[in-house]
């Protein structure tokens, strides 16, 4: 494969400073614990499928649900574990998502399940707002974040974070009021524990494509290439 190297559980500095930062300004009313953030080094970035999980198990959803796109019925089911400071995620979005969308999710070929797997706190407040959005507006919200990620993954993220997210419809109110939401907060942060222990996530982006494991931004060919299998016949 040629994808880029996925971004790590061990964050690099840059994006800790940032994250302490962020955590103090943006998750005051109820921050993460330190042991959230508190990571040991995990292992070079892989490519390539790496393994295998129960499609039963991974399609269980977390206590917030899943956000899917595509039809419950698509022969296809590719399960996204993403940050949204990632990198990687937002080169795969960018490049890779708009073809995956317009020639397998809507033509009824796949359904894609997008999870939030924060690396640190900055990717935890934009996936909270994100969820804070509704139903209609998550993948949008997704989308701008990730396409503006260089505006708002900065030292002071607060000011672009709220002018990207009231593009969606939020006030100062709602923006902060979500950003306080302990109980959201700690469902997500549940979710990535899940991801970490029952199906060995520790990088992102992490894909499961109908339960085999790909760690890295798929390129659209090597889309196509593991997407094809399933849909012969």
């Amino acid at each position: 494969m040629t994808t880029q190297p996925e971004a790590s559980l061990s964050v690099t500095r840059r994006y800790v400073l940032v994250g302490a930062t962020a955590l103090v300004a943006v998750l005051a009313a109820g921050g993460a614990g330190h042991e959230f953030w508190s990571f040991p080094d995990t292992a070079a970035a892989q490519s390539g499928p790496s393994g295998e999980v129960s499609v039963a198990d991974l399609l269980v959803p977390g206590p917030l649900g899943d956000e899917i796109q595509g039809q419950a019925d698509a022969p296809v089911t590719i399960v996204e574990y993403a940050s949204m400071t990632c990198p990687h995620c937002s080169h795969f979005h960018e490049t890779t998502y708009p073809e995956m969308k317009k020639k397998y999710i809507d033509t009824g070929k796949v359904r894609f399940v997008f999870r939030e797997f924060p690396l640190d706190p900055l990717a935890l407040a934009a996936s909270m707002l994100a969820r804070c959005a509704g139903k209609d507006r998550y993948f949008p919200l997704i989308d701008a974040f990730f396409a503006q990620q260089k505006d708002w993954v900065v030292q002071k993220p607060l000011q672009p974070m709220f002018a990207i997210a009231k593009q969606a419809g939020f006030t100062q109110q709602t923006f902060d009021q979500c950003l306080a939401n302990h109980q959201m907060e700690q469902s997500i942060v549940e979710e990535r524990t899940r991801a970490t222990q029952k199906f060995n996530v520790n990088s992102t982006p992490t894909f499961f494509i109908n339960g085999k494991t790909f760690r890295g931004a798929l390129t659209p060919e090597e889309l196509d290439k593991q997407i094809a299998p399933y849909l012969k016949g």
